[in-house]
């Protein structure tokens, strides 16, 4: 590009002014290409803004130009930020239930997933499974090791940015919620729950299993689901749900489930279709007709009967039933007992009616909603053929204004960062933080799993080498640094909160200088890179309460 004198840069940088910014009208007349939306408005911006760049190239000597086009920047930016603000949060939520029959993982979910997916990336998936392998030398290695399912699932989303945020399982019931890591800091306030309906609340082969948070300052509740089955037995999953609803935190300092702003409601639901026979319901899947059954669905005629099932949303079923599969294959059962199919496997939501809230204080709401609700899709995938049902997907677009816009914790590595020295960790924390003496920061590989899966860690306390008003220092030994490098980050722990309330950039640890002797065994190599004190391990995980 041609180089400009002072005077020709600065009256081809003549930009708009901030009220010409905030007045749509005076910037469409700059130019007849800009549109308020859609790509020309973005490309015409994205034009100015290189213009600018070029500019501040050519006039780089003159301070009071500088001055001028900084204040004009900061202008935009809180024009911007406002504007960002008033638009809300856009979250992409992908829920997955599946009963798995006891199966082992298969081979691939990419399509399960929608990994290839086009749109944008998906910020949280929530993955439901019932049925999952429960005999009593599967539970008890379950109960000490994370089980197959899980470890599947983390292999396949934490090299994709994903950490398992929260799981919890009652016998074959499992619900596990990964997201993405740039979302940690505004999680907060995570807790499990689960509730055995069989043998009279005995026995957890049937009832829910629950993960409740605070996401971005608002309260949503995932519940994943089996209850009991036969098509006789609708009253009994009825009773089955009002309890497990009514029994989830009861007696903690956390609302309920239908008190939550946002509530997921799936799993393996067992309710069947009634009246119709076998041949008529085939035939009328074969062809097709899915709208002949929806009125005979028995979820479908107790939510117009139901109150407490009313507010209750779920999407059309434009998919066959999803149950009864032979293995291995799309075909309906052909045992003897030929069961008739059925839409099993559900997902459905409901929002918190804030007229109700303000009807008990004799008010009525200001404003909408805070969170709306898309369905952007609701299928079933018939190639997946380990068990007898088949798993159903529905993804989502939440859009809410954020309460929690800021992290609890900001912090980062200071200097260069290498096995050859020690190292230090700059963070600051908010005053709202509820700190902890068991506080701690984790230094993890940018594909952690989740966050028992750190390489070392310092207590913020134990390890703190410096202090001032605005931010705080702590150190990590050379010797806990790994000797061959990568790309890190460093995650903030509040034990009182139970959850990640900072997390730093990804950044490089330099290789160490000292070749890494090769004739130490795996073993003892792998040894050498955990913290001191090893007698204390055990007790250092129950300090961290992870």
């Amino acid at each position: 590009m041609a180089s400009l004198s002072s005077e020709d840069a600065a009256e081809h940088c003549q930009g708009l002014s901030l009220a010409e910014v905030e007045s749509g009208p005076s910037l469409r007349s700059r130019s007849a290409s800009l549109s308020s939306t859609g790509s020309s408005g973005r490309l015409q911006l994205r034009h100015r803004v290189a213009q600018l760049m070029a500019c501040v190239e050519d006039i780089s000597s003159d301070d009071e130009i500088h001055e001028e086009v900084s204040r004009t920047l900061d202008e935009a930016f809180l024009i911007w930020g406002k504007k960002m603000k008033d638009k809300g949060q856009e979250f992409r939520l992908h829920l997955v239930t599946w009963n798995v029959g006891t199966a082992s993982p298969p081979p691939d979910v990419t399509s399960l997933l929608q990994l290839n997916s086009l749109g944008p990336p998906t910020d949280m998936y929530v993955i439901g499974l019932q049925e999952v392998n429960s005999k009593i030398t599967n539970f008890l290695t379950d109960l000490a090791f994370d089980d197959p399912w899980s470890i599947f699932f983390m292999t396949v989303l934490s090299p994709l940015g994903y950490i398992k945020l929260s799981s919890v399982r009652m016998q074959g019931l499992l619900l596990l919620i990964f997201v993405k890591h740039v979302h940690l800091p505004f999680i907060r306030d995570i807790h499990t729950q689960y509730t055995r309906t069989g043998l009279f609340g005995y026995w957890g082969n049937k009832g829910g299993v629950s993960v409740r948070m605070s996401l971005f300052g608002h309260t949503i509740c995932f519940m994943n689901c089996h209850l009991p089955a036969h098509i006789e037995n609708t009253e009994q999953r009825l009773d089955d749900f009002e309890k497990i609803l009514e029994m989830q935190f009861e007696g903690e300092d956390i609302p309920s489930p239908l008190d939550h702003e946002l509530l997921f409601w799936f799993g393996d639901l067992n309710f069947r279709i009634a009246d119709y026979g076998i041949h008529f319901v085939r035939e009328s899947i074969n062809n097709k007709r899915f709208s002949l059954l929806w009125e005979k669905d028995q979820l479908n005629m107790a939510k117009k009967e139901e109150a407490f099932l009313k507010e209750f949303k779920e999407g059309p079923l434009h998919f066959k039933p999803t149950y009864k599969f032979d293995l291995d294959s799309e075909v309906y059962d052909t045992s003897e007992k030929k069961r008739k199919p059925a839409w099993t496997d559900r997902i459905l939501w409901k929002l918190k009616n804030l007229s109700e809230d303000a009807s008990k204080e004799d008010e009525f709401p200001e404003e909408e909603n805070p969170i709306s609700v898309t369905l952007n899709n609701y299928v079933s995938y018939m190639s997946y053929g380990i068990s007898d049902h088949k798993p159903v997907t529905g993804t989502f677009k939440l859009e809410m204004k954020p309460l929690v816009s800021d992290p609890l914790v900001v912090l980062n590595p200071e200097g260069e960062w290498s096995a050859e020295h020690d190292v230090l960790i700059r963070y600051s924390a908010a005053p709202e933080l509820p700190s902890s003496a068991w506080d701690w920061i984790g230094l993890f590989q940018v594909t952690f799993r989740h966050v028992k899966d750190y390489v070392t860690y310092a207590w913020v306390e134990d390890d703190e080498i410096s202090s001032s008003r605005n931010s705080k220092e702590v150190y990590m030994s050379a010797s806990e640094i790994p000797k061959m490098g990568g790309e890190f980050l460093l995650c903030y722990f509040s034990n009182n909160l139970q959850s990640i309330v900072g997390i730093s950039e990804p950044f490089q640890i330099q290789p160490s200088q000292t070749p890494v002797e090769k004739d130490v065994p795996e073993e003892e190599s792998s040894l050498l890179q955990q913290p001191d004190n090893p007698k204390s391990v055990d007790d250092c995980e129950n300090r961290k309460g992870i």
